[in-house]
């Protein structure tokens, strides 16, 4: 019987599975780095250095402070933005926001689903409710922004 479980122990499909960080392997000698950051306004940017992109959304706390939004107004394809323009707007049921470029560089795509299902950003801020996408122009701003730990104290 100690036999068995010393078996079944040692069977790669019975070990736990850590955590790891997001880091992807295209090939052998490349990987992809996601870094996520935040701003103060309350927008946050993912970004993946192997394709110079990063996705900007509101984070958790800001639609949660919205409450339920009903109209979001977002930058055209193309516009290059410097980092703390205007590149939009969030409207709610009980205020309105400006969202703010978090980098700079220059409007790659829009989240077009936003228009027809403004809720999105309510239900699924990160996933489902981004609201474009940025070719940055100056990756380095990435290391000025806010971690997650100093995101969250600075609105505790």
């Amino acid at each position: 019987m100690q036999a068995i479980l010393r078996q079944a122990r040692a069977s790669p499909l019975l070990r736990p599975q850590l955590a790891s960080p997001r880091v992807f392997r295209a090939s052998r000698l490349s990987r992809t780095l996601v870094t996520k950051r935040y701003t103060v306004e309350h927008e946050a940017v993912e970004f993946d250095d192997a394709t110079g992109l990063g996705v900007v959304y509101i984070t958790d706390h800001a639609q949660a402070s919205l409450g339920d939004v009903v109209f979001v107004e977002l930058p055209t394809v193309g516009t290059e933005v410097t980092k703390g323009d205007q590149i939009g707007a969030v409207e709610s049921v009980k205020a309105a926001s400006d969202i703010y470029a978090p980098v700079s560089g220059t409007i790659e795509e829009v989240n077009e689903g936003l228009a027809d299902q403004p809720g999105l950003l309510n239900k699924s801020p990160e996933a489902q409710g981004w609201l474009c996408k940025i070719k940055l122009s100056e990756p380095a701003q990435m290391e000025k922004l806010l971690s997650e730990e100093a995101y969250k104290e600075s609105w505790a």
